[in-house]
């Protein structure tokens, strides 16, 4: 079985983190095509919890403790990766407040397509780290400048070397097609990132499909930079992060998790998805009720600090539209969820009362 790790490898230089209070194992029942990352912290079960949860959910749609195979959905097409082939990871060498983890494999839809993705933790909170965090507002767009010109660079200087071919082959004429049509406007929640001990490195997505690969020798873009020469971009809250220090800055909305309850007697846990957009934010999220650990989706919009959510029943085949089951209307307050659930058919209102975990 083909095993495409070997790319965290030659980009890294890989070697464990010293923070040795931290330790990764696999997930149970790893396989031989299945080994996913369960992340072990003695010293703080609240974080170790956080990490394995949004892990699971995130990438298996698996809740911790639902029972069942961990890896049920996501091998048999119920999740976003359809089916997938193999399932590998990697703990990262990273600064003492994060851990960053690499994730690789392989799956099937229309054509088997494989995947790498990183995810970074907040070791002083346990949230997954949205690069976006990371900087000033007004220097995303830079940062992102910076990484289009670097990729730029690198297509144009091998466009060199092809075209200085005297007698090409249409294997190089075919590699040129491809460079001078690759996309490279990449945006920051576009690429991957992980953190090394003295730099940050974002990957790119390579500029061929699966159809082209053979063509394209540049690969995936590594884009590296030493922590001190974003020094002037970086947000108080990354300045803390990476300089070890205890001090927690407020952060977005995106990828958190809460703990509360509805109706003030059905508790819930609820894992905050993407947010994004300009002005009016769109957003979605992830539910359970502890009891029966079910994921249920929301999806909606965030405008200012208020959230407004619709939660679907089921799919009909006859009208071809989402039955709704309920809507939400919420409130944030510092690291507070406060609003109602209501249901759709009895037009109930129900109190949500959410706080971050």
């Amino acid at each position: 079985m083909k095993k495409k790790f070997l790319f965290f490898l030659l980009i890294s230089g890989l070697i464990f983190s010293q923070q040795k209070n931290i330790t990764i194992k696999n997930l149970s029942p790893k396989t031989e095509s299945f080994a996913f990352p369960q992340v072990s912290y003695p010293q703080n079960p609240r974080i170790e919890n956080k990490i394995n949860t949004f892990l699971q959910v995130d990438q298996l749609e698996h809740i911790p403790g639902a029972g069942g195979s961990t890896s049920q959905a996501a091998s048999s097409g119920k999740t976003f990766y359809s089916k997938y082939s193999y399932f590998y990871w990697e703990k990262m060498e990273s600064p003492k407040n994060i851990l960053s983890i690499a994730m690789d494999g392989e799956f099937s839809g229309a054509n088997p397509e494989d995947f790498s993705i990183w995810r970074n933790f907040d070791l002083r909170t346990g949230n997954l780290i949205n690069v976006k965090d990371l900087f000033q507002p007004n220097a995303v767009k830079t940062i992102e400048d910076l990484i289009q010109k670097s990729i730029k660079k690198e297509i144009s200087d091998f466009l060199a070397q092809l075209k200085a071919e005297k007698n090409p082959t249409q294997e190089i004429l075919d590699q040129i097609a491809l460079y001078e049509g690759c996309y490279t406007h990449h945006t920051l929640g576009g690429v991957g990132y992980y953190f090394a001990e003295n730099k940050i490195r974002f990957i790119a997505g390579r500029c061929a499909n699966r159809a082209k690969r053979q063509l394209d020798e540049l690969d995936y873009y590594v884009i590296e930079f030493p922590y001190q020469e974003l020094e002037k971009y970086w947000s108080p809250y990354a300045k803390n992060l990476l300089s070890d220090s205890d001090k927690i800055d407020a952060t977005s909305l995106s990828h958190k998790l809460y703990k509360g309850t509805i109706d003030g007697k059905y508790p819930i846990t609820v894992l905050i998805g993407d947010v994004y957009g300009e002005g009016e934010l769109s957003v979605s999220a992830k539910y359970w009720y502890d009891h029966k650990k079910k994921l249920i989706e929301w999806h909606g919009n965030l405008k200012g600090n208020h959230l407004s959510l619709l939660e679907s029943d089921y799919y009909s085949e006859e009208t071809r539209m989402w039955i709704l089951k309920a809507a939400i209307e919420a409130d944030l307050k510092g690291n507070k969820i406060t609003g109602s659930w209501q249901d759709e058919k009895t037009k109930k209102y129900l109190k949500l009362e959410l706080e971050e975990l």
